[in-house]
């Protein structure tokens, strides 16, 4: 298998850190690509049409692509145990998948827009989703994020170690005591380690 990779994604390093958890690194070969929205890679293109990170390519099937699919089938293939919980773990990995989408999309807004385009009410909309993501993690989800490791607790420390890498001044830790003591638990994990993204 190939995978269509960047160190930078939030998207990709679920991915990374399931195959981590999953002693599943050793089958998958890392394409490193370097893409935008607005300067697609030609590669990433040929195998998601989408150009979007990250994409798996099988030998036995379809490019899978989008991060959920995925790493439902790679935990399928490692024996479905981090879908345990069903609907809660579902949830739970679509609530921080939303985060991320919000801290992905102020990224490109901060980045690549012309700072004379940005809209900062828009900024203000998207800053308010990730908060507002936390707030209901901290006070929903703790006792499911405390329970047996699920891909819930992989894309949530995935989540908030992207807002820490991209948007270090979000302060998402305020009055979310609970959720910070639990990341900082989480993110010493050897798997979150190994996928740290580089400083840039």
């Amino acid at each position: 298998m190939k995978l269509y990779h960047a160190p930078t994604s939030p998207y990709v390093r679920k991915v990374m850190v399931l195959l981590h958890e999953t002693q599943q690194l050793q089958d998958v070969e890392l394409c490193p690509v370097a893409t935008t929205p607005i300067d697609p890679s030609s590669d990433l293109k040929a195998a998601n049409p989408l150009a979007k990170i990250p994409a798996l390519e099988r030998a036995e099937g379809t490019t899978l692509y989008d991060s959920r699919v995925i790493c439902a089938y790679l935990a399928e293939r490692a024996g479905g145990a981090m879908y345990g919980g069903g609907w809660e773990t579902k949830v739970l990995e679509a609530t921080a998948d939303g985060i991320m989408e919000a801290a992905v999309l102020l990224s490109y807004e901060k980045r690549l827009r012309p700072a004379d385009k940005q809209w900062p009410e828009w900024i203000e909309g998207q800053n308010g989703k990730v908060l507002g993501g936390c707030t209901a993690l901290n006070a929903r989800w703790m006792a499911h994020l405390q329970g047996p490791l699920r891909m819930g607790q992989i894309a949530v420390a995935c989540a908030l170690a992207y807002v820490d890498f991209r948007h270090p001044d979000m302060g998402w830790r305020k009055g979310n005591e609970a959720l910070a003591d639990w990341f900082a638990t989480f993110d010493s994990r050897a798997s979150m380690q190994a996928t740290r993204p580089p400083e840039s």
